[in-house]
């Protein structure tokens, strides 16, 4: 309990924006918690933590039946022995003033250093292959393993020929499962909880948004 008191104390005003998974993540990525999720809902429970359940948000990438899928090859292992050896790829959505602002990181599992960014206003193939050749052609890497969701994006034809073109070997989750991808989730969720809910987004115009993001992710 005191682990997660240090998790809500960190959030500060954003605290109340903490749900359980969140929590988890925290404690297993920044606190170095090895214990079970359900231990956390278990104590968040008893303790008058637990929010009341929100509508789930509709995921942003949609899968495509019809293409063939890679198997999940990192199974919840994030870890890496050198770079470039196993690289993360998730997006989220952050609301603008005059738009939604994609962002589109790529991570490196060796040190948790993001070594491609893209960010647009649109989700087009662009988006995705821009920061993976980007990533690729600045840390001249090739023969990873690509980590992602089952987004159509991912599965396209364009996309795995810039996959090919690098030697990468593609690994996706499990259908449904978000703690296929924890590692990147809880960068999303350390990025939105130290800057973006402190600016408040919906205020800004779309070009400052990326400057911030750009400046946190790259500089600080």
């Amino acid at each position: 309990m005191a682990l997660i008191r240090q998790v809500l104390g960190e959030d500060g005003e954003n605290s109340d924006d903490n749900g359980t998974r969140r929590i988890f993540l925290a404690l297993r990525y920044n606190k170095g918690y090895t214990g079970s999720y359900s231990t956390v809902c278990r104590v968040c429970r008893k303790n008058g933590i637990t929010q009341k359940k929100k509508r789930r948000p509709n995921g942003l990438t949609r899968a495509d039946a019809a293409a063939q899928k890679s198997e999940d090859l990192l199974k919840q292992e994030f870890t890496a022995n050198s770079p470039n050896e196993k690289w993360l790829r998730d997006i989220t959505e952050v609301p603008c003033a005059d738009g939604k602002l994609y962002v589109a990181p790529v991570m490196d599992c060796f040190d948790g250093v993001i070594v491609g960014l893209a960010l647009d206003d649109n989700m087009r193939k662009e988006l995705y292959v821009n920061a993976f050749e980007q990533a690729c052609r600045q840390h001249n890497a090739f023969g990873m393993i690509f980590h992602s969701d089952r987004g159509s994006h991912y599965t396209s034809a364009d996309f795995r020929v810039s996959l090919a073109k690098h030697s990468a070997i593609q690994s996706m989750c499990g259908t449904g499962r978000c703690f296929d991808n924890a590692r990147m989730e809880s960068f999303f969720a350390t990025l939105k909880k130290e800057k973006l809910y402190r600016i408040n987004t919906e205020n800004l115009p779309m070009s400052v948004v990326k400057s911030i993001i750009w400046r946190y992710i790259l500089c600080y």
